[in-house]
Order: structure tokens, then sequence, then C-alpha cells
């Protein structure tokens, strides 16, 4: 079977991406990971054969549901785990109005739900699809088990000191994208016409995440000159520009502002996590990190599902005092106890954990029970790797003859670093325990063909 996995966010996806490839190649199918627009055009180019197209999303937006009905017709099968998740809110119909339709679901084969709440709420919106709808869990949630703590530590460099991770979800004011093109994606989406109310909640959210970045600062310059025993990872979104980060925190002692590889790495490593409104706390859960969620001012539109999972701090004085108690607290023996702890209530509704099964397995079977034979067919690597040369190639020419002086770096997936990943599918390859020796091909510097040898 020919599965085609769609990335949009690499330091978000990438990881479980591997995850589900390493798992789907042992298996013997062909993996594709790559961006949209290269799967796209080698299905439309007949250089692709039909098999499973795996995306983000289920947004229905017009062009959206183009796209997806010319996949369609190329005779790939869609399926879909929402990234987004819907983690950091308490219910989940918000989501549905916003990244669901009866349109878009009709075109999926299959919709996979990260937990109780979302594949209950999907069949109750969607009641005649709900044969579609399947509770495996994320790949993403896989990842942040105790048997893959390896994973993350193996593939980190550690640092001089210990340190604190702040993660950012200021977007607002910080996105590599300016207001206006955030305000024309939206509305190509359809998002102002499924919730009218929408665009004033938007701009109500985005003054609140302005304040946000100012007492953010202030904290980190209030932590960072009363301490010289941990450093603090300034850890920005994938939409939030690092440059301008690093202008913000500028001269401030023991601060670093990195977004390299996946959050879960970072937080593996870290001594707390200190964050608002952000989905890193539900993963930190998973690792039995403290959590510290500052709330320095009453916000509107706060994240308040993720802010309920730390401890609550509202002043910079009590926000030194609790991360101090952290720090210099005996923190080995409480983890020992940690680990064996519930989650709260609140995670068990969001996301399902299944202790024989991880969530990237049972994905894979409902891919195995939807294929057929047409999905299975060889595909021509060679061809489609040179399709690929020649995309790269128009791309850089059309930005020379348009000399409109705009920078087209895909932020959210810059180019693959080779000697990383093929340490990493070798490093699930050891916590799987796969034996079958798999075939990992670069066939463009944002294309990865991983398959059975």
């Amino acid at each position: 079977m020919n599965i085609y996995l769609n990335i949009e966010d690499s330091v978000r996806e990438l990881d479980s991406k591997l995850l589900l490839a390493v798992l789907a190649a042992s298996r013997n199918h062909d993996v594709i990971i790559s961006d949209q627009e290269s799967i796209i055009k080698g299905l439309e180019r007949k250089l692709l054969t039909p098999g499973i197209f795996h995306t983000k999303s289920l947004t229905p937006g017009k062009m959206k549901i183009i796209k997806h009905s010319k996949i369609i017709d190329t005779g790939c099968k869609i399926t879909s785990i929402d990234e987004e998740g819907g983690l950091v809110d308490y219910g989940y119909e918000r989501m549905i109005k916003l990244r669901y339709s009866a349109k878009t679901i009709n075109q999926a084969s299959a919709v996979f739900a990260w937990g109780p709440e979302d594949y209950k709420t999907l069949k109750k919106f969607f009641p005649n699809y709900s044969k579609k709808i399947h509770m495996t869990g994320s790949p993403r949630v896989d990842l942040w088990r105790p048997n893959f703590f390896t994973y993350w530590n193996n593939n980190f460099k550690k640092l001089n000191k210990p340190f604190l991770l702040i993660p950012s979800n200021f977007a607002a004011g910080l996105s590599m994208m300016p207001f206006y093109d955030r305000i024309e994606m939206r509305k190509k989406r359809g998002y102002f016409e499924r919730q009218p109310e929408y665009l004033q909640t938007l701009i109500q959210w985005e003054s609140e995440q302005f304040k946000l970045i100012s007492h953010f600062i202030e904290a980190i310059k209030h932590l960072a000159h009363k301490n010289k025993n941990y450093n603090i990872i300034v850890r920005p979104h994938p939409g939030e520009n690092v440059e301008t980060w690093k202008i913000l925190l500028d001269k401030i002692p023991n601060v670093k502002v990195i977004r390299d590889d996946g959050a879960s790495m970072w937080i593996k490593n870290a001594f707390a996590i200190l964050h608002n409104g952000c989905t890193t706390a539900i993963e930190a859960s998973f690792f039995k990190k403290p959590i510290i969620s500052y709330i320095p001012f009453k916000a509107y539109h706060s994240k308040k599902l993720a802010n309920d999972l730390g401890q609550k701090v509202t002043s910079l004085n009590e926000l030194k005092k609790e991360i101090d108690n952290i720090f210099f607290n005996n923190l080995e023996k409480k983890k020992q106890k940690k680990l064996n702890q519930p989650f709260p209530k609140i995670i068990v509704k969001k996301i399902f954990v299944d202790q024989k099964e991880i969530a990237a397995k049972k994905m894979i079977n409902v891919w195995e029970n939807i294929s057929n034979n047409s999905l299975s067919k060889s595909n021509n690597w060679f061809l489609f790797k040179c399709n690929l040369k020649i995309m790269k190639f128009n791309g850089i020419l059309g930005r020379l003859l348009k000399k409109d002086g705009k920078n087209n770096n895909n932020f959210k997936f810059p180019s693959f670093e080779r000697e990383k990943i093929l340490f990493k599918i070798e490093e699930l390859k050891k916590i799987l325990e796969i034996k079958q020796k798999l075939n990992c091909d670069f066939l463009s510097d944002r294309t990865l063909l991983i398959k059975r040898k």
C-alpha cells in the first residue's frame, strides 16, 4: 500500500510522521513524508499511483475542498487527524464549527480522534458518518509515553546547566505572517462565514496576546537577573518569528531562544515548564514535569484547560518563589512517585491512551482495512524524484523572475536534516523492536521515502 503523509509544520508533526512511516514500512508499505504540493502534483501528473493521503485537518475552506476532490479523483483515499487537537480548551464544539463540515467528512475515508471528547462530539455532529470516525489516539501522544522517553533523551545534546522551558504561544505580535495575511487566510478558509463572531474574537484575543508578551518579557528578565543556577530556554511557537524573540530578549543573561526539533525533546529534558495557554502543558503532564501557569492578568480569551494543569501564579515574586522551590527541592525522589500517578480527569477526556497498542498501530490497522489493490500499485520513484527536481528549479526561477524581494523560505517546513532523521529512525526501530531492514531515500530536501528493503 502507498501511504502519503503530508506535513505542514515539521517541528510539530515530523516525529509522529516518522513513527507512522517506520511502523508502516515495517509492514511492507511504501511511505512518503513530504509537503502537500509535492504529493498532489505527483498524483495529478500520474507520477505517483493512488494510495492513502493522510492530512492534518478537514477544515472546510473552498480551496481545501477542491484540493481534496482532486486527490480523490486520482484514486486516493483521504484520512485525517486534526493536528490542532482542540486540547487547550474545554469542550470540542467550537473546533467542530471551525474545522469540520459534512462535506469534508464525506470526502474522508477515515477520521481519527485524539480521545473520548472529540470522538463523541464528532459522532454527535455527524451521525451519518459515524462509521468513519475512529478513536485511535494520536501518534504524537505515543511519543509522550514512557517507553519512548529514550527517544527524546538520545536526541538531546545536554546543556551546561539545567533549564526552565518557556514555550511561547503568543503568535499575535510575533507571527511570521502580518495581521492582514492572517485575516485574509482565515477569510479564504471560510472561518468568518462559519462563525461570524470569530473576527471580533480574534482581534480581542490578539490584543490580549500583546499584553501577555509584555508580561512574559518582564518575567524572563526578572528570573534571569535573580539567578545564576539555571538557564531559561524560550521556545517560540512554530508560527512565531524567532528573530523577533531574539531582539526582545537581547543581552538578558542565561536566556536562549531555540526552536530546534520537537517540543517534546525540550519538555522531557527541562526541570520545569512555565507557560500560559500552551499545549505543552498537556505534554508536560505525560512527562510528569512541574508546570507553572503564569497568569499576570485576567484574560477573557485564555486557554483555560491548559492553564488549569499548572500551578497558577500571578505575580513576579510568587513566580520566582515557585520556580526556586521546584529547582532546589530534591526532584529525583518526587519523580519516581509521580510516574505512577493517574492523569488528571481533564486529560483523560481529551486523550485516549491504550496501554496494549499505540495509536500509530491503530491508524495503520484502519488504513489496511480500507485499502484495496488499486492503492498498492508500484511507483516509479526515479521519475517522481526527477519531477521534484524540476519543481524545485521552476520555483527558484519563478522567484528570480518576480524579483519581489520576499523571503519565500518555508519557515514551517525547512529542509530535512538527513543525519538527524536517520538517527531518529534507528532509535524508533530499537524502541519498536523492528527487525526488518528499511530503505530511507531522500528524494528531495523535503521529501522522504521509507520502505522495506
